[in-house]
């Protein structure tokens, strides 16, 4: 039974939320769940006994993999909650807990920084992990300081059942003492896993795989056997092949890149281990054609739209460069340096922007002369605007996709949405 303190403060908060939306200062999901949580600290571990909790977590990719878990499991047995509007720390878990109606499951993005701290009062029955990489130095600090928390979250408790990424050498290490299903998802971007996270000795890398051998003065850490494998297919449109136990599934988005097949193949084991086919699963992923606003295709006031795409960190921003580098698209980087985003910009130095040498580009955001500069340092010669619309509608042709940072995107997003009738 619910307390009289949990019911004072889930009043408090859904009124805290409401007034924020009234006044148009957000969406209201953070504040009301600050105001639950100051009023009963122990809301989320009363609010959590009625679900079976799956958390999603990982660097890169938890909200669209959490997304895409949530339909993959829709037409189960299983009332879902989620957090859909990606305010994934605790003030954000807070009130969609506090929302259930029925026993269900409550399928929740987590902050990487967060899953420590919320892994007793939530009591999930499963963890998803996706990548461990740089991102916000500045509030993060270094990838291998995330990986040691979460290794010493598992080292405590062994029995946790985890699906995890084991193409990615500081989620293998963080999570082996726990119960894993490993999942093979290659392995674009390894500037943040060039050396060993158990002995720190350079790792050997072939291919997609990793090796830290005794016999040239390692530790032995290597990458662990997958139960599934996902091998990307060469054409265009970015299929791939999920072999699960020997069976093959052939796995196509209408999300872009590689890195949305690599979340959906998290996403299909993990829905495999509540009774729901790879092929289901796939089937419903299938219809996602955006998430909060990633591949929106936003009007630019002049008859054409733009395709826009997240990208926080040089492993992002990797992967969709890669992407667009054979299209025929012309780009607007857009850049802020807020505290969401990370206020050093130096992490612009990391990213392959000469992948997009062919393409016009424009500079934009709150730090558009930053791009400019690393921009030019390419030979890419950008138009600069700090309005990444205005910069969109001065690039020719009907291709346009902007790349945003994290504020800007969500920025563009309110935009797209009070442009929706």
């Amino acid at each position: 039974m619910t307390s009289l303190r949990t019911r004072v403060a889930i009043s408090s908060g859904r009124m805290a939320g409401a007034v924020s939306r009234l006044t148009g200062r957000g969406q209201g999901a953070t504040i009301s769940g600050r105001v639950m949580n100051a009023i009963a600290p122990n809301l989320l571990r009363d609010s959590a006994q009625s679900q079976k909790v799956i958390i999603v977590s990982s660097t890169n990719g938890k909200t669209t993999t959490t997304r895409l878990l949530v339909d993959a499991l829709a037409e189960s047995d299983f009332p879902i909650i989620t957090n859909a509007t990606g305010a994934n720390l605790a003030s954000g878990i807070a009130p969609v807990l506090a929302g259930a109606k029925r026993t269900g499951l409550a399928i929740l993005e987590v902050d990487e920084r967060v899953v420590s701290k919320v892994i007793d009062p939530l009591n999930p029955v499963l963890l998803v992990l996706g990548n461990l990489s740089r991102d916000q130095l500045d509030r993060y600090g270094e990838v291998h300081a995330v990986s040691a928390a979460w290794r010493k979250l598992f080292l405590a408790k062994p029995s946790l059942a985890v699906i995890a990424n084991s193409s990615d050498p500081n989620i293998v290490w963080a999570a082996s003492p726990g119960t894993v299903t490993w999942v093979a998802l290659g392995r674009s971007w390894r500037e943040d896993a060039n050396t060993c996270p158990s002995c720190g000795r350079l790792l050997e890398w072939t291919n997609d795989s990793y090796d830290c051998p005794i016999d040239n003065g390692g530790c032995g850490f290597t990458q662990p056997e997958a139960v599934a494998h996902l091998k990307f297919s060469e054409d265009k449109n970015e299929s791939a092949t999920l072999l699960i136990q020997e069976t093959s599934h052939e796995l196509r988005l209408a999300l872009p890149g590689k890195w949305n097949l690599a979340n959906a193949a998290l996403a299909v084991v993990a829905a495999n281990s509540f009774g729901v086919t790879p092929k289901q699963a796939i089937a419903l992923m299938a219809a996602v054609t955006n998430v909060a606003g990633r591949n929106m295709k936003l009007p630019l006031g002049d008859g054409r739209n733009a395709q826009v795409l997240l990208a926080k960190n040089p492993a992002g921003w990797t992967e969709v460069l890669q992407y667009l580098s054979p299209r025929s698209t012309q780009v607007v980087v857009a850049v802020n340096a807020r505290v969401a985003d990370g206020k050093d910009t130096s992490w612009l130095y990391d990213v392959p922007y000469q992948l997009l040498r062919g393409h016009s580009v424009a500079a934009a955001g709150e730090r558009c002369l930053d791009v400019a500069v690393r921009l030019n340092a390419e030979d890419l010669n950008p138009i600069i605007d700090s309005d990444p619309i205005a910069a969109a509608r001065r690039l020719k042709g009907d291709d346009i996709t902007i790349v945003a940072s994290y504020t800007q995107f969500s920025a563009l997003y309110d935009k797209y949405r009070k442009s929706k009738p």
